[in-house]
Order: structure tokens, then sequence, then C-alpha cells
């Protein structure tokens, strides 16, 4: 009781913020979210070591016998230390990165947002939390509103405050789904939660419920097409706020995808395919969609796109495995997936971070305007370089560790498929392969477009490292990268316990196969290229520290650019991409064209432009409509008094002619 007590208090507590002193209000945020973040990682570590299966706390201030208790379970004490861990790195990245706004912002909008920060992460160790269908949406609604004012933080400028409500707007959209399915389950079995879902599914239909519930939390997800919010709010939201959201947020649509399908007992194969073909299509445009951005944090914001396609992947061949009675194939495909949300929450949250210290240093997103930082932010760089292995699941990185289990768990079912199946199957491999190489490529261009090369603007000669403040809790982020993908057999083996708990697997299936051993193979290898990489290094700083060393500029093949505009750019280097995709990213070139004539051609603007297609069908065209519909029926807005009390007048004279004729 004084565990959940304790919990509790902090929300209450959390309204000080608006009280204390404004030099305050950052130390006092941080010491609330440290002391539950003690709390909480210590109520999961309990359970992932094995002390106890489930742990149930009552809210201290209603009866045990409401239903409406914490319940923490192996999934949930997953999901809570990666909730725990990449908001406390944001919050600690978060005191320098938003120091300049001291001066340009009000207190109180300071106030607001560490409030809400405070409110986002109570409301996401909520969701994982709660069973019961009532308190769950209040915590899930909670946390829609809370992100909603971290995104609008700079809410002056306009398009930021549009794209906060185009985000409220649609999480809304997706609580409905999921309201209408737990109604659903509530009518049938007289309980609306998570516990009735075994006696729902046992005795009904399973995919139609959980068709419902896929595109509530799809929503959340950012599954392709029902992405359309994610790409806008994270770029528009501060940069600590954006690795948050990609890093654990939308991870909460995944939690409750995979809290669903543990309860499912039915249509598992054609639920398999579904959420494999959609994963596919997620992986593969999000990061085709990631190629072609030139502002930064958009580029990113679509890697999360594909990144929930692989993690999608991984539980759509487990629920494949689980249809085909091969545990062996669920095992891996569930266990990939679930290591791949802890990965991603670590690379893509640095990846953002890092994103913010270059935004903090030249003011900008667009890397057609950067270039050559690497001389000038050489931690950031390097910072940079790191996620962008572990995201493009190279080794020794976390993300090749859980992109490994996926393909094992691949490889190892083809023997044993039927036609249909091993068509599938190596259609997955295809993809994943796919995402893996387009991966590479997209990366190699941020990379090589911000950092090397020459400046492509003035903006670049006023940057500075970042502070020691943001660097740290970056490092953080990587010591714990390295530490999966050197150290896997140690992650694997808990994450393989917990696909077993969830899915009832057979228990023996991890030790009996070669995985953890070729595991442990992988690490060594890989720490073995990390100790020579070093070596080398060092032996080369001592060896250039013996002798004089000249500096010239690149030899550049008998041909240097005369300016830093004869480089390669951020389109010029997609360029040949762009052209080979045009028909599914429907880009275009907006520039004036040369005549024949014109002996002397003058100045001209040449802009790259992709379209996200879905949103503009699927939002913009539907907005567009209702817009213009509205403006048509504005006209009768007239001002005057006389045609309004004969709206009025028309109105009753409708009713009462309805009424007469017993249509109403």
């Amino acid at each position: 009781m004084f565990n959940s007590t304790f919990f509790f208090i902090i929300p209450l507590l959390s309204l000080l913020i608006f009280a204390v002193p404004k030099s305050l209000k950052y130390y006092f945020t941080l010491t609330l979210l440290l002391a539950g973040i003690v709390l909480t990682t210590l109520w999961s570590y309990g359970i992932l070591a094995g002390a106890d299966e489930v742990r149930e706390y009552a809210l201290f201030f209603l009866p045990y016998n409401t239903g409406i208790i914490l319940t923490v379970d192996a999934l949930a004490a997953f999901f809570i230390l990666v909730i725990n861990i990449t908001v406390l790195t944001g919050l600690l990245y978060a005191r320098c990165y938003l120091a300049p706004y001291q001066q340009k912002i009000e207190v109180f909008r300071f106030s607001v947002h560490y409030f809400s920060y405070i409110w986002l992460w109570l409301s996401m160790l909520l969701v994982v939390m709660l069973r019961e269908g009532i308190a769950f949406l209040i915590a899930w609604e909670i946390m829609a509103l809370s992100s909603f004012f971290l995104v609008i933080f700079e809410a002056e400028k306009r398009n930021i405050l549009k794209t906060g409500i185009s985000y409220l707007i649609q999480m809304h959209i997706g609580m409905f789904f999921i309201l209408i399915a737990f109604l659903l389950v509530n009518k049938a079995t007289g309980h609306m939660g998570f516990d009735a879902l075994d006696s729902y599914f046992g005795l009904h239909p399973n995919l139609p419920v959980f068709l419902l519930f896929f595109t509530g939390f799809a929503i959340k997800a950012g599954f392709i097409p029902l992405h359309t919010w994610l790409p806008e709010a994270h770029p528009a939201a501060p940069s600590h706020v954006s690795g948050v959201m990609s890093g654990v947020m939308i991870k909460m649509g995944i939690y409750g995808m995979v809290r669903i399908l543990a309860s499912m007992q039915s249509d598992l194969l054609v639920t398999g395919i579904i959420i494999l073909v959609i994963s596919l299509l997620s992986g593969i445009l999000g990061v085709m969609m990631a190629i072609v951005q030139h502002d930064l944090k958009k580029l990113l914001a679509y890697h999360s796109i594909e990144n929930i396609g692989i993690i999608g992947i991984g539980i759509g061949l487990g629920m494949t495995g689980r249809a085909l009675d091969n545990q062996l194939l669920s095992l891996l495909g569930f266990s990939g997936g679930l290591l791949h949300v802890l990965n991603h929450s670590l690379f893509k949250s640095l990846l953002f971070f890092n994103a913010g210290s270059v935004y903090r240093a030249i003011h900008t997103r667009n890397m057609e305007r950067m270039g050559g930082l690497m001389r000038k932010m050489p931690w950031t760089a390097i910072l940079f370089l790191t996620g962008s292995l572990a995201i493009c699941g190279l080794p020794p990185f976390n993300g090749f560790i859980s992109e490994y289990l996926i393909y094992m768990g691949m490889f190892t079912c083809l023997p044993e498929a039927t036609l249909y199946h091993s068509i599938l199957i190596i259609g997955s491999i295809a993809g994943l392969s796919l995402i893996g190489g387009l991966a590479i490529f997209c990366f190699t261009k941020a990379f090589g477009i911000v950092f090397l090369g020459e400046a492509r603007s003035e903006l670049v000669g006023h940057a500075r490292e970042a502070t020691k403040g943001m660097i740290i809790p970056q490092l953080f982020n990587v010591v714990l990268i390295m530490l999966i993908g050197l150290g896997s057999p140690l992650i694997v083996k808990p994450v393989f316990k917990l696909a077993v708990n969830i899915w009832d697997l057979d228990s023996q299936l991890f030790t009996r196969g070669s995985f953890v051993s070729n595991l442990s193979q992988i690490s060594l290898a890989g720490g073995i290229f990390i100790v020579s990489l070093g070596t080398l290094l060092l032996y080369r700083s001592y060896h250039l520290s013996r002798r004089a060393v000249e500096t010239g500029p690149t030899w550049g093949c008998g041909y240097t650019a005369v300016t830093p505009a004869q480089q390669y750019t951020a389109t010029s280097f997609a360029s040949n991409f762009n052209h080979i995709a045009k028909p599914v990213l429907r880009s275009t070139v907006l520039t004036e064209k040369i005549e024949e004539d014109e002996i002397f051609p003058g100045k001209r603007r040449f802009e790259f432009q992709s379209d996200d297609l879905f949103k503009k069908k699927l939002i913009d065209r539907p907005v567009g409509f209702v817009s213009g519909l509205l403006k048509k029926i504005a006209v009768m807005q007239t001002g005057q008094i006389r045609h309004y009390i004969l709206y009025a007048f028309v109105f009753m004279l409708l009713v009462l002619l309805l009424s007469l004729f017993n249509i109403i």
C-alpha cells in the first residue's frame, strides 16, 4: 500500500511545478521523475528477475474491489523499463537544450511544459499497468493531451499550433476505435477491459475486434497508412520531446497490440499476415520517404515509421508461427520485435537529441544549409555516426541483435514451410533486407551531408559544440547501445523468457537451439573488432605525436569543387533514387525552365519536393473539402440580426412540418 500511495503522490506534487521559482522548476521536475523512476523500476525488476509473476497495487483513494488497480506483469515491467530510460535521458538533455528559451518564453509556458512532461511519463506508465477499460482510456487520453502540450511548446508559430491540433484530432480518432472495441467486449462479456479478452475471444470471432483495436493502436504507433501525424508532430516538438515521442510514446501502440494478440485464440494466420504485410509496407515506404527528406528531424521521423515496421514484422512472424504451431518462429519473431522496441528507443532518442544539438548550433533543420559540421562539432558527429550505425542494423551495435533474431526466425522455419508459407517468408526476408539497405543509403546521405564536406551556408561558421549537459545523456544511450550489442546473450535471454511467458511457449526452446551460442560468438567478434580498432587508433595517435604533421587540401583527383555549392547536396545525393521511386513517392522539381533564346540565364530557384501521398489523400483532401464547404456556408453569417431571426424561424417551421408528417 505504501508503494502505491507514494506513486500517486507524485501527480499531486506535480501541481507544485506552477508554484516553485523559475530557477527551481527543472530540478523539482527532475526530483519527482527520479523518485518515480526508482520506485517503478524496482517494481519491474522484481517481476523480470522472477521474484513474482504479477504484482498488483491498489489506488489508495479507491476500494480494492473497484477493479481499478495497477497490475505489473512481465510485459508491463518490460515497457516500464523502456519508458523510464528514455524519459530520464530526455529530461537530462532538456536542461541545456531549453536554456536559450529561458529569456524568450514566459515562466507559465515552462511550467506547463514540465508539468506536461511529468504527466506524459505518468500516463504511459498507467497505460501499461491499467487493465480496466475505462481507466485505460482515461490514461490514453491523458497521454494524448500531455504530448499535445509538449508538441506546441512554441505555439506562437502558427504551423506548430496547426500541427499540434492535427495530431490531437488523429489521436482522438484512434481512441474512438479502441473505445468501440472495448464496448463490444463489454456487451458480450459484461466486463470492459483487457482481462475480459480471453473470455470474449474464446466465444466470438477474433478478427473483427482485433481490427478495431489494431486501427486504434496503429494510429498511435504510426503504421502506414495511419502515420500522417507522425512526420509533422516529431519535427514540430522540441528535440527532447521528439526523442521521447519516437522512442517510447509510439511504442504504446505496440504495447496495446501485443496485449491484444496475447489473448487471441483464432484467426491467427490471417492476423499474422495482416500485421506482416502492413509492417513491410510501413518499413519500406517509411525508409523510402526518409531518403528524400531535407529536414533532418523529418528524416528521423520517417525512420520511426520504418522501425515500427521492423517491430511489426517480428510480431507478425510470431503470430504466423503461432498459427502454424511453429514455436521457434514464434519465439524468435516475438523476441526480435520486443527487443527492437528497446533498441529503437535507445538509438532513435539518441539521434533526435543529436539533431537538437545541430539545430541549437546553426538554427536550421534544413540539411541543404549544413555541411562540414564535424570540424565544429566532433562529439556530436561521432554520436550521430554511432546512432546511424545502430539504426542501420550493423554489428556490433544493438540494432543488429534484434534484426538478427527476426532473420533467424525466418530462415529456420523455411525447411518446414509449405509453398505458400515459403513465399510469405521469402518475401519478408527480401523486404527486411531492402529496408536495411535503404537505411544504410539514407544515413550515408544524412551523415555525409550534415557533417562532412564544406559548409553550405554561413550558419555553419557560427556553430559550436554542444554543451556537456547535452552530450552526457547521449553518451548514456551509447553505452546501453554498446552493452546490448556486445553483451547480447545477457539481454536476449530475459527477452526470450518474456516471450515464453506472454504466449505460453516451450521454455526449453532457446536452450535447444544454437542462437545464444551464436550471439556469444557475434558479441566476441564485435569485442575483438572494437579492441583492434581502438589499438590502431592509439598507435596512430602515438605515431603521429612523434612526427611533424602537415595539413593541406584534400586531393580531388585533378578537380576540386570551386565553391561548396558544387559538392553533393541532399537533393543530388538522392536524385537517382528519386527517379526510380518517383511512381511511389510522387516527387516533383520546382524550377523555371531555361529558354533556348536565353543567352545569359538569370538566377533561378531549384527545389525538390516530395509529398506524402497518404497524407495528401487521407488528410489534406478531406480537410480541404470540409473547409471549402464551411466557407460556402459562411456566407450566411451576414451580421444582420433579421437574418439570424429568419434562420431560427425556418428551423422551427421545418421541425413542425416534420412532426406533422410523423417523420420525427
